[in-house]
């Protein structure tokens, strides 16, 4: 983050008591995990991971983690530490990031999956795992067809443009008998309360996020995203969730010969632009009570 920015930036953040956990989310490429590691370094921090690409040993570049210079900047966690065959759920976050809470200094949790602060602020509700035969049956349906299946109440709170979330909630309601709002309506106790944190929000103006992700995304491939996704060929399953994270398939895809690279580019950074839209308006809604921060600076 240059300086000019990152003092911009710094303007507009609250008072960041001593005692107080940070709370930072926002968009894909809105910056972050620089205004994370701004804070860490003024302020004093340990950088904790909210992101569920990011988790994953195995991507670096086209997670966007920050890199090994970064991490020697301050001590980050929950970054890289689940292996590409692992199923990473909300749930094994929270567990994890729980104990993380009473860390000093303070812990800094960063990154731009709402399910996660969600659950941390908010309570989650002990759904137990999916059944892999479940999850096998679910990825053989179609997106309409999981809908169809759906009770209204679940339906009136997911987002049924997004796949992942459609396929959860039927996985749900086949395994359990249990509809998701029915176990969301027996959430737990949450973990921190936001008026016990520095809760900061990006805001990012749709036209200067979108410029932002396409030039990241070639920035990336500058990195070596290509030869990242080829170290993980030979152990390609699009069924895990770790194969699932932006730019995967579509690299993987340009690799196999099915796509030129020029069209990989294309549909990974529209399907980052959809992604980004879904978060903004995952924010806006969720996250009023936060500190907003115009990301655009």
């Amino acid at each position: 983050m240059a300086d000019n920015t990152a003092n911009r930036l710094w303007k507009q953040l609250p008072t960041i008591p001593d005692d107080k956990p940070v709370l930072i989310a926002g968009p894909t490429a809105s910056g972050k995990s620089a205004l994370a590691l701004l804070i860490a370094e003024r302020c004093g921090g340990v950088i904790i991971n909210a992101d569920a690409s990011q988790v994953y040993d195995c991507w670096r570049i086209i997670s966007a983690r920050p890199s090994i210079e970064e991490e020697a900047r301050a001590l980050h966690r929950l970054y890289g530490h689940i292996a590409y065959d692992q199923v990473y759920s909300t749930g094994h976050w929270l567990r994890e990031v729980t104990p993380l809470l009473s860390l000093n200094p303070r812990p800094i949790i960063v990154g731009g999956t709402g399910l996660y602060f969600n659950a941390l602020t908010e309570g989650l509700a002990d759904i137990p795992a999916t059944p892999p035969e479940v999850r096998a049956k679910a990825d053989m349906i179609s997106l309409p067809e999981l809908i169809a299946e759906l009770d209204s109440q679940t339906l009136g709170k997911i987002d049924i443009r997004n796949r992942a979330r459609v396929q959860r909630a039927w996985e749900v309601v086949t395994a359990t008998g249990r509809s998701l709002a029915d176990w969301q309506a027996n959430t737990s106790t949450p973990v921190l309360d936001v008026s016990d944190s520095v809760s900061i929000v990006f805001d990012a103006e749709k036209d200067w996020l979108l410029d932002r992700i396409s030039r990241r995304f070639d920035q990336m491939l500058d990195q070596g995203a290509m030869d990242e996704v080829a170290t993980m060929r030979e152990r390609y399953d699009p069924s895990l969730p770790a194969f699932k994270a932006i730019g995967v398939p579509e690299l993987m895809a340009c690799l196999e010969g099915r796509m030129t690279l020029d069209d990989a580019r294309a549909r990974a950074t529209i399907a980052t632009r959809q992604f980004a839209k879904r978060q903004r308006t995952w924010f806006r809604a969720r996250m009023k009570s936060w500190h907003h921060i115009d990301a655009k600076v």
